[in-house]
């Protein structure tokens, strides 16, 4: 299960945390290389071995409380550096070709998905509460959106504990199985850039299943991504409207409606837009953030505990899953609608 936020951010308290994230960053590396060695190439990215590794390590061990802040910072904190810096690499005709159809288009497609989501959850006996961080968590940014969407609706610790249980469970699938979806469907590097930004649940996460198509996917799937990820200010407003005036409700946390990083993102790939990056800078700004991007997949992997996620129960996960399969028949006929190619 995904651990909460960090309590302090002294380097004394991060470090220990952040080492062990380095040091799963290293390996997952180094097995790369070993399969460049072996293979000629590499069949799986260090970006999904830092998960797998990480996993393995945090299900096989109990991580001492020290580790917890590091790995929490690395996971958030870089993440959003990271992201930040990745706008720098995204190129103006990138930001054209996505254009007023897609953005809503990708609306609608999360519109379409709160509700099917909703009523998939209900349909398997989830609470109102339940239904709703799944379908939130689903639908736009999987733990950012259920931590987002939770003290809004006045969500159980239960039901938080749950839908963020199966977030990372289906996102490390997703991960895995969107490469060969890409390959089954014969999808373009636009297409394939597209469909991952729209189903995979977090940033991360569509750097990691778009990894080895390309940068152009890459790139479109990053943005994509933050597209979906700002619809979370409407949907929070919204359930803020609904929920305020019940018991247990608060009231909407502004900083959720537009995160910094997506704000950092936007200013850097509109100065790079305007060529006022300066050009020797951009490739130490894209491998920063590339470095900082693995590390934070270890930190994910690390966060999760499949000893834990097992106990989840089944109706929770089989209703994710079936609400991420709509969501990706949703995104194929997107992608087919805008004729992307």
């Amino acid at each position: 299960m995904i651990v909460s936020a960090s309590r302090s951010l002294s380097l004394p308290a991060v470090l220990p945390g952040l080492v062990l994230c380095a040091a799963v960053t290293l390996s997952a590396s180094l097995v790369e290389q070993l399969q460049m060695m072996i293979f000629g190439s590499h069949w799986i990215e260090s970006l999904v071995l830092a998960i797998l590794i990480g996993i393995a390590v945090r299900s096989s061990i109990c991580l001492s409380p020290t580790f917890i802040p590091g790995i929490q910072f690395a996971a958030k904190t870089l993440l959003e550096i990271a992201v930040v810096l990745l706008g720098a690499s995204l190129s103006t005709a990138a930001i054209r070709q996505a254009g007023l159809p897609l953005v809503g288009g990708i609306a609608v497609l999360v519109a379409l998905s709160l509700v099917g989501s909703f009523v998939i959850g209900r349909l398997f006996g989830l609470s109102a509460s339940l239904a709703t961080l799944v379908a939130c968590g689903n639908s736009i940014c999987g733990n950012s959106a259920i931590a987002a969407a939770a003290p809004v609706i006045g969500a159980k610790p239960d039901d938080i504990a749950a839908s963020i249980a199966f977030t990372a469970v289906l996102g490390i699938g997703a991960v895995l199985t969107l490469p060969l979806l890409h390959l089954l469907f014969g999808l373009s590097a636009m297409q394939y850039g597209v469909f991952a930004g729209l189903t995979a649940y977090a940033v991360p996460q569509v750097l990691a299943a778009t990894a080895s198509a390309g940068v152009v996917s890459t790139q479109v799937g990053t943005l994509v991504k933050l597209i979906r990820v700002m619809m979370l200010g409407p949907v929070i407003l919204v359930l803020g409207a609904v929920h305020g005036r019940r018991p247990g409700g608060s009231p909407v946390n502004l900083r959720h409606l537009l995160p910094w990083f997506i704000l950092g993102f936007a200013a850097m790939a509109t100065l790079r837009s305007l060529d006022a990056i300066p050009a020797p800078l951009l490739p130490g700004m894209a491998a920063v953030s590339a470095a900082f991007t693995v590390t934070a997949m270890a930190a994910l992997g690390l966060s999760v505990d499949v000893r834990s996620v097992a106990h989840t129960g089944g109706r929770v996960l089989s209703a994710a899953a079936l609400s991420l399969l709509a969501l990706g028949a949703l995104g194929l006929c997107l992608i087919g609608l805008l004729n992307i190619v």
